[in-house]
């Protein structure tokens, strides 16, 4: 059991240090913050043709972020997660709530709670409270209250 305990431990050591030492990079090679939300939105809606290296470049990182997870799983064995047990509706707006969320925080959770945070960021520090403080009340209130 502690071996097991050690490993998770280990793994998550190793894989908050990936982070750490990705956003970095990206900050000091591109002078770009690793926001998800932003990086997507951007890919999405700015495309023009020819693609330029402002949309090309957020293309390949997420096309690197799904494959890359994609290729720890094989290279690693760990199970994968769980597969979410609940209807298409709730689904839906759980996606619409988040998408709300990170449009009135003006940032997702990796833009605010990883790039912001670290950069003492006032304005970051606010969003990632209330993120961290609307998922708990949404776990209790799912838990214990539904």
């Amino acid at each position: 059991m502690d071996a097991l305990i050690n490993e998770i431990y280990i793994r998550a050591l190793v894989g908050g240090t990936m982070i750490g030492v990705s956003v970095s990079l990206m900050l000091l090679c591109f002078g770009r913050i690793t926001g998800i939300s932003g990086i997507i939105t951007h890919a999405i809606f700015d495309r023009k043709l020819p693609l330029s290296f402002d949309s090309a470049w957020r293309i390949v990182f997420l096309i690197g972020m799904i494959s890359g997870a994609a290729l720890a799983f094989k290279i690693t064995g760990v199970e994968k997660p769980e597969e979410v047990n609940a209807n298409a509706l709730t689904i839906i707006l759980s996606g619409l709530l988040v998408g709300i969320g990170v449009t009135l925080a003006n940032g997702c959770t990796s833009g605010h709670g990883i790039c912001g945070v670290s950069r003492l960021s006032v304005r970051s520090v606010v969003a990632t409270l209330c993120f961290m403080l609307s998922a708990m009340l949404m776990v209790f209130a799912v838990r214990h209250l539904f």
